[in-house]
């Protein structure tokens, strides 16, 4: 098992540096969901922790794990319960079991045209790039701004170098302000300890309400984003790599299935997992399983002081990794850019998801309609938008 492991995956500085390419958008939404939804730190950093590690082990580049953004901003928004949570992860894993054995997904993904696809690419760049810019950089006020664009510079000149990945003197440096400003070492060293998650049980009622509240409006998202973008994806940044619709569906069903039972978050994969790990270095699934392993032990050892040691990570440092993240998956449309019909779906359905609610499930309609009836912005209105000298 152990040569499999050093064959298939690689443990090195930049598998490291891309593990922490997607904690910008993950550590943010986890905190918040839990603060709402009163759930248990280690059931919540133990189960996706160990999502991480399973999916890891099952691909071979970073195929990282995402909270299931629709249902968190709904949780949050609505202030809904752990229970209604649970029970709409269940839900959504029967149902993604159900698309992938009878072929619906593929099906699908034969029908939506990738300049759709592109589109949902663009728009979550564009959220990414608002949340980064809008929420987190501004946090700290004038210090927060200081690391943000320290880490920035430090960014711009590492980006691509192998030696010494980006990401790495970025953590770094968030983790030492963390520990002489912001958190009380002696309060998070009380809250050490060993904890392991509980059993949870799902009632009919919570599956029930959890599916019209919170699975309906996810639905659209994972299909564009979760499966279809995500594939898209790995052709982009792994030719070489074959990966199919099927098995996507197939793992992201088996981990809601698991998820719920230990009171996990409902949990997907994402195009902009893959682009953060991508960005800052990664190239295996090592990168995934360092990541799992170090939620896995922060659940393990410290879950009752999950909101401490969230403050390791300053939200200015994360809001520049999540911007770099947004800037690759907003440079993916140069592969279309030069496709007059192709580019103005992309327009419109990034610019819907990006700034209106359940916006890339209007998106994903809209662009696969304008697709089929042959439309295209004339080129007149599209010199109208730019501005023009006097």
């Amino acid at each position: 098992m152990l040569k499999i492991l050093k064959s298939r995956f690689r443990w090195d500085r930049n598998e490291f540096s891309g593990a922490f390419g997607d904690i910008g958008a993950d550590l943010p939404l986890l905190i918040s969901v839990a603060n709402v939804a009163n759930l248990n730190g280690t059931n919540l950093l133990v189960m996706f922790g160990g999502m991480q590690i399973l999916s890891g082990l099952l691909y071979p580049f970073p195929m990282p794990v995402q909270p299931l953004k629709a249902m968190a901003t709904i949780v949050i928004s609505q202030k809904l319960t752990a229970a209604t949570l649970h029970g709409a992860g269940l839900a959504i894993g029967i149902i993604m079991l159900l698309l992938t054995f009878t072929g619906s997904l593929e099906w699908l993904a034969k029908k939506i045209p990738k300049s759709v696809v592109r589109g949902i690419q663009f728009g979550l760049g564009l959220k990414l790039a608002s949340v980064a810019l809008g929420d987190f950089v501004q946090t700290d006020g004038i210090t927060g701004y200081g690391l943000a664009a320290i880490a920035f510079i430090i960014a711009v000149i590492l980006i691509g170098n192998r030696r010494l990945p980006a990401a790495l003197p970025i953590i770094a440096m968030g983790v030492g302000y963390a520990v002489f400003f912001q958190v009380d070492t002696t309060e998070l060293v009380n809250q050490f300890g060993v904890q392991l998650p509980s059993w949870h049980v799902p009632t009919l009622t919570d599956i029930q309400t959890g599916f019209i509240v919170l699975t309906l409006p996810q639905i659209p998202l994972s299909l564009g984003n979760s499966v279809l973008a995500t594939r898209q994806l790995v052709q982009d940044y792994f030719p070489h790599q074959s990966v199919t619709i099927r098995k996507i569906g197939f793992t992201y069903a088996v981990m809601n299935l698991i998820n719920p039972w230990f009171g996990g978050m409902p949990t997907c994969h994402g195009s902009g997992g893959i682009a953060g790990h991508f960005v800052f270095g990664a190239r295996t699934g090592g990168s995934v399983i360092i990541y799992g392993i170090l939620l896995l032990g922060m659940g393990l050892f410290f879950g009752s002081g999950f909101d401490l040691l969230a403050k390791v990570f300053p939200l200015p440092i994360l809001g520049v990794l999540l911007l770099f993240k947004a800037v690759a998956l907003v440079a993916l449309i140069r592969d279309t850019a030069h496709l007059q019909k192709d580019f103005s779906i992309i327009i419109i359905v990034g610019l819907l998801g990006a700034s209106l609610p359940y916006g890339f499930a209007l998106g994903l309609l809209v662009g696969v309609i304008l697709h089929y009836f042959d439309y295209k912005i004339p080129l007149g209105v599209l010199s109208n938008l730019l501005p023009t000298r006097n």
